[in-house]
């Protein structure tokens, strides 16, 4: 059974960028830490890195449509 993300991605759609990018900073240390975890023994939570890095992909995925929206915009007018 799939576990559910941590952040549903219409959460993530309603952000602003300043948000994303904060978000998305966030992401990233959580997942050094989980590999440091990992480097140094401490098997807890094995399933929340593979989960860390799907919420990164998922925040610059909404980064980039947010990016190319803006310039579609620009660009019509």
């Amino acid at each position: 059974m799939a576990k559910a993300a941590l952040y549903k991605i219409g959460d993530i759609r309603a952000k602003t960028p300043d948000e994303l990018a904060a978000l998305l900073l966030d992401l990233r240390k959580e997942q050094f830490n989980l590999r440091f975890q990992r480097a140094t023994g401490q098997n807890e939570g094995l399933g929340r890195v593979k989960q860390a890095r799907r919420e990164i992909a998922r925040v610059k995925t909404i980064q980039a449509q947010h990016k190319r929206d803006a310039a579609k915009t620009a660009s019509q007018t």
